[in-house]
């Protein structure tokens, strides 16, 4: 009896150990996803023209010789206190390193506001001045084409992963190549973000 026992306690042990090892790297993978060869790049993030909050198209050509970071945003997330933190991290380094907002509405229509609306509310709450679009469609069959591109690998050359969440990033180096995916936890704090963006 005591050896049974002991028998399935060293299972039970075994077996929530395993579990919280694959749970541990299934996470890790999917909080951060990069690119190791620069040579599968297709395209570049230089190629789309989007339009700004007040409706002003803008030419992504804007932004060549910085890294870019873009987030998918919502006003009424549990992660729309980021505004604040990338806020802060725009003030620091804004001069090599291009934050921008994407509001969308995919996500349990955390984001339901006019162009109108979205710029007060980031304005009054969280004194955004990092430059924000017009609302898009980030995730699905019908995204964007810029988030097309960000999430297709024959278009960008690796990765397939389209935001899962409100507040996922996707890095852009100064060449206009995706470099890195983040989901939507990551801060610009993250010791991994600094490393990416070369901070």
């Amino acid at each position: 009896m005591k050896f049974l026992t002991v028998g399935i306690l060293t299972v039970a042990i075994v077996a929530f150990f395993s579990r919280n090892l694959i749970k541990n790297i299934f996470s890790k993978k999917q909080t951060i996803l990069s690119s190791n060869n620069v040579n599968n790049y297709m395209g570049s993030f230089y190629d789309f023209t989007v339009n700004d909050l007040s409706g002003k198209p803008v030419s992504l050509k804007e932004y060549q010789g910085k890294a870019v970071v873009l987030i998918n945003v919502a006003s009424k997330c549990g992660f729309t206190p980021q505004y604040a933190d990338w806020q802060k991290f725009h003030e620091k380094y804004g001069d090599k390193v291009a934050v921008l907002g994407f509001p969308a509405n995919d996500f349990m229509s955390q984001e339901p506001g006019s162009s109108e609306e979205i710029a007060e509310f980031c304005q009054k709450n969280y004194g955004v001045s990092f430059r924000m679009f017009e609302k898009i469609q980030v995730a699905g069959t019908s995204k964007a084409p810029l988030y097309n591109w960000l999430s297709n690998k024959e278009l960008n050359g690796w990765n397939s992963q389209e935001p899962t969440w409100n507040f996922c990033k996707y890095l852009i180096n100064k060449e206009g190549k995706l470099t890195h995916f983040f989901e939507s936890k990551i801060t610009p704090e993250n010791p991994e973000f600094l490393k990416a963006v070369g901070i």
